[in-house]
């Protein structure tokens, strides 16, 4: 088993570079060339030995990611998953994905930027695959107008919106799977069984059928790294809340003290318990003496 491997207590491979079912399944030559047909129906000619990943690694966070990228003769797809929280900060994250891509690009070609000829570069598609519920639908969104109000700008990045795709292609199927794992989420919480039900609901209707049957462990092992990952920080938002809450009650408590204000007024106000002000009452005298 290679270094990028290694089994947790159940022998099931955990992946370190942390693919989410998303880039799994896009992965795979077949299924990429479903969502290229998806995309582009009107493209008939094309084959799988003419599709090249070039998905970037994972260089800009050290979490679960979900972005692919590939060529298709002189056009560049990028496509990008967004799973719940709406915001146009996906744009950005868009447009960051799509800089590196070309500057990988660029070091393949053996192209230099600070050269006078000008380079040659794959004409960019950038789709977001939205699986989340929003009544709001539009078709594109692009960064001037999210972030500009639609005036013309030096830099834009126009990124069409996908969220159901066409009925039965792979588009579809995923949504449909995002959207069954998220309601046995909620049905069982974020366990082994919510995914173990997700794959066999999935399997049952048809839905990515092939590619669980054949990933079943592995969809196992992702899902249940994601949900760990998820739950660490969830844990290090609230302890970072509580922190800079804390500190702020200890500020007011400090600021009361130096006021000569009574003990019980000093409780009530700051949300401090009567032996952390004490405590607090008594730094200040040690300071003042």
């Amino acid at each position: 088993m290679g270094e990028k491997e290694k089994k947790n207590d159940d022998g099931i491979v955990k992946h370190t570079l942390k693919d989410s079912v998303f880039t799994s399944l896009f992965k795979e030559k077949k299924y990429l060339m479903q969502l290229y047909q998806a995309l582009h129906p009107e493209d008939r000619g094309v084959t799988e030995d003419d599709l090249q990943d070039v998905t970037v690694s994972n260089v800009f966070v050290n979490d679960i990611y979900n972005d692919i990228g590939f060529r298709v003769g002189s056009t560049l797809l990028i496509l990008i998953e967004s799973q719940s929280t709406w915001t146009p900060n996906i744009i950005f994250r868009a447009l960051m994905y799509l800089v590196q891509t070309y500057r990988e690009y660029f070091n393949e070609t053996r192209q230099n930027i600070y050269n006078s000829k000008k380079l040659r570069m794959p004409k960019p598609e950038v789709y977001v695959i939205y699986t989340g519920d929003r009544k709001t639908r539009p078709e594109d969104i692009s960064f001037a107008g999210e972030f500009f109000g639609g005036e013309q700008v030096c830099l834009d990045l126009k990124v069409k919106m996908i969220y159901d795709g066409r009925e039965g292609d792979i588009i579809s199927q995923y949504v449909a799977f995002t959207k069954v794992c998220n309601e046995q989420v909620k049905a069982y919480g974020r366990t082994r069984k919510a995914i173990k039900e997700t794959i066999r609901i999935c399997k049952d209707k048809n839905v990515l059928k092939e590619y669980l049957e054949s990933r079943e462990q592995e969809v196992l092992s992702m899902l249940m790294e994601l949900y760990d990952q998820e739950e660490v920080l969830r844990s290090y938002v609230e302890s970072e809340r509580y922190e800079a809450e804390n500190t702020t009650k200890i500020q007011m408590a400090r600021e009361m003290v130096h006021g000569n204000e009574p003990l019980e007024k000093i409780i009530r106000y700051s949300g401090l318990s009567r032996e952390a002000v004490l405590e607090i009452q008594k730094e200040e005298l040690q300071m003042a003496t």
